[in-house]
């Protein structure tokens, strides 16, 4: 039987903090050009990677603004990470369960979304 945890609000909190910072991160990677630097159109030659050829238009690469956004939420997406690793909450837990409690961490997030749809 598997372990339940109670896991302490704020730790929840960096958790879904995290979740948030990450999908800005890859929501802001998807608008922005593929290249950071401008760079003139190529293709990928047949057979190299895989069977079919892609080609890439030119990139005007990323504008100083784009860069400081990227930044900002690496930083943090580092800082948060940080304060989840080594929240004082992981010392209570056995060392051979840590993975697991850090993987039902993630889906405290669900099940405390699920509750609170359910209440309403």
């Amino acid at each position: 039987m598997a372990t339940t945890y109670d896991f302490p609000g704020d730790l929840i909190a960096a958790q879904q903090e995290l979740n948030q910072v990450r999908a800005d991160l890859t929501a802001l990677y998807e608008r922005l050009p593929y290249s950071v630097e401008p760079m003139e159109a190529w293709q990928r030659p047949e057979g190299y990677w895989l069977a079919t050829s892609r080609a890439y238009p030119d990139s005007p690469g990323w504008s100083e603004q784009e860069q400081q956004e990227v930044a900002v939420l690496r930083e943090k997406e580092r800082d948060l990470t940080g304060a989840i690793l080594t929240h004082a909450f992981w010392s209570e837990v056995d060392g051979h369960e840590r993975p697991d409690a850090r993987s039902q961490l993630k889906h405290a997030l669900a099940r405390t979304a699920g509750e609170d749809q359910e209440a309403a």
